[in-house]
């Protein structure tokens, strides 16, 4: 296979559009003089733009706008950024070992043809399920058990799609959320109360702590019946508050989480069914965390995420969350990634506004800090992180437990990573104390093993791509993939 080629650093920093206003005037029916003429350019000027031989100027970049009748949104880079490390995660299969694929033939399939580009990873994802399925039938069959193989998609991968589309934040949601702090007169005392009253007098529906020995498995159970909501006594306080909050979404604000759901990236019933429940949990979050206050007392504790727990009410995960839904025009707070993952490294939750890249369809780099926080519970582990492509973020990272269920229950741990690039880490109170200039401090972490070109990695698990593996019984080096030292790279 001929490897991707790693873009140059004015190519990573010019934007390309030529072969997207390509595809704009094909898709608009017209030719090259045709729109040359509109555009008021030489026909000549347009071929150059087209073949990225010339910058596009933004005065003609919002005449092109009106002309071709687009929102200035699709000349947006980051979704064609995503897209295109999908791809090229997808072309890192060893399927695709004998394609000679470069990183230029799967940045112009994404600018020329997004559609199209979009399609491979749908066909990919089919593909991954279907082996997926058949894994599973082969190894029922081989225990000897007949029933059928359960279906492999991941709706929640779609849902995180969702999220991303929108950049993990909802206006509508935001707005309705500030509209019952009103009604319900929300204040900073005896929250829970008030939005029990607000629930009975609204919806006519009432709330009942319900005991332990009554229901051992339910946490929140609405019956529609009986209009009746059973909360668990196991839950704390604190999510108990937000479980509430959350049913009210889903009573009185359906209409406005299906207007959402009903997005086509969503698509099935189990998609569409999870991503209510994803936005009715926003929908509490912007209720218990209100946008404008949130965001000022985020600044003026530079993001220390306990004390912003603390003063509104809520946990470690739950700020994190609401800390990645900054993004009001005009009113952004500090663009973060976050992630979620079980000990096994199982992603369960992501969303990026700071740009950082993960993992769809292989493992998770483990040199990322987020593997470190389960070796000490409860407290932060903080690192600053360098890409192969030269990015680098200030991150940090904690396990977390739910805080609900008696003696016997067996508490699952998990960990979540919240990060940003490095020119927003003063900001942030972790940073303090830190030479973010010390490139001794610097952590050199990647998106896959598939995808990295560092081959002196200790961790790494699978060769990379990127590196022709050259076996050499007389020499062991960091890895078992790592090329003698007269190769590496």
């Amino acid at each position: 296979m001929t490897t991707p080629k790693k873009p140059g650093k004015s190519e990573r920093e010019t934007p390309r559009f030529g072969a997207k206003i390509r595809a704009l005037r094909r898709r608009a029916g017209l030719s090259q003089a045709e729109l040359a003429q509109r555009l008021d350019v030489s026909p000549s000027y347009l071929n150059l733009l087209e073949h990225n031989k010339r910058a596009l100027p933004a005065p003609l970049l919002i005449k092109l706008a009106q002309v071709l009748e687009i929102d200035l949104a699709a000349f947006a880079g980051d979704e064609d950024a995503r897209l295109v490390h999908d791809l090229l995660e997808v072309f890192a299969d060893p399927l695709f070992e004998e394609s000679p694929l470069t990183n230029t033939d799967v940045r112009e399939l994404a600018s020329a043809s997004p559609g199209a580009a979009r399609a491979v990873l749908q066909l990919y994802r089919g593909y991954r399920e279907a082996r997926g399925a058949t894994d599973a039938l082969s190894t029922q069959l081989a225990a000897g058990d007949e029933g059928s193989a359960s279906q492999v998609g991941l709706p929640s991968e779609e849902v995180s799609d969702l999220l991303q589309r929108h950049m993990n934040y909802f206006p509508e949601l935001e707005e309705r959320a500030e509209r019952l702090r009103r009604d319900a007169g929300l204040g900073e005392i005896d929250r829970f109360a008030a939005l029990v009253r607000h629930l009975d007098r609204a919806c006519g529906v009432r709330v009942q702590i319900a005991r332990w020995a009554q229901d051992r498995v339910a946490l929140r159970r609405y019956d529609p019946e009986r209009r009746v909501l059973a909360l668990s006594e196991l839950l704390a306080t604190r999510s108990r508050l937000f479980q509430l909050t959350t049913q009210i979404a889903l009573i009185a604000h359906g209409d406005a989480l299906d207007a959402i759901a009903s997005d086509p990236i969503l698509s099935g019933p189990e998609s569409r069914g999870l991503a209510r429940i994803a936005l009715a949990n926003y929908f509490a979050s912007a209720v218990l965390m209100p946008y404008a206050e949130f965001r000022r007392a985020a600044e003026e504790v530079r993001y220390d995420i306990d004390v912003l727990g603390r003063r509104f009410g809520v946990g470690f995960e739950q700020t994190c969350h609401r800390l990645t839904t900054m993004r009001r025009p005009g009113l952004e707070g500090v663009p973060f990634h976050m992630i979620r993952i079980d000990v096994a490294g199982n992603i369960s939750k992501r969303f990026s506004a700071s740009g950082i890249r993960f993992a769809r369809y292989a493992g998770v780099c483990p040199r990322w800090n987020i593997f470190a926080a389960f070796q000490t519970p409860n407290m932060i582990r903080v690192q600053v992180s360098r890409m192969p492509d030269g990015e680098t973020f200030f991150c940090i990272a904690r396990t977390v437990q739910r805080d609900s269920g008696g003696y016997h229950a067996q508490q699952p741990v998990q960990a979540i990573g919240l990060g940003c690039t490095i020119d927003h880490a003063g900001a942030l109170v972790y940073s303090d104390g830190f030479d973010l200039d010390n490139p001794r401090l610097i952590t050199a972490v990647g998106v896959t093993c598939r995808l990295c070109e560092r081959t002196q990695c200790e961790q790494r698990a699978l060769p990379s791509l990127k590196v022709p593996l050259r076996v050499d019984p007389n020499y062991r080096g960091l890895s078992l993939y790592a090329p003698p030292a007269s190769d590496a790279t």
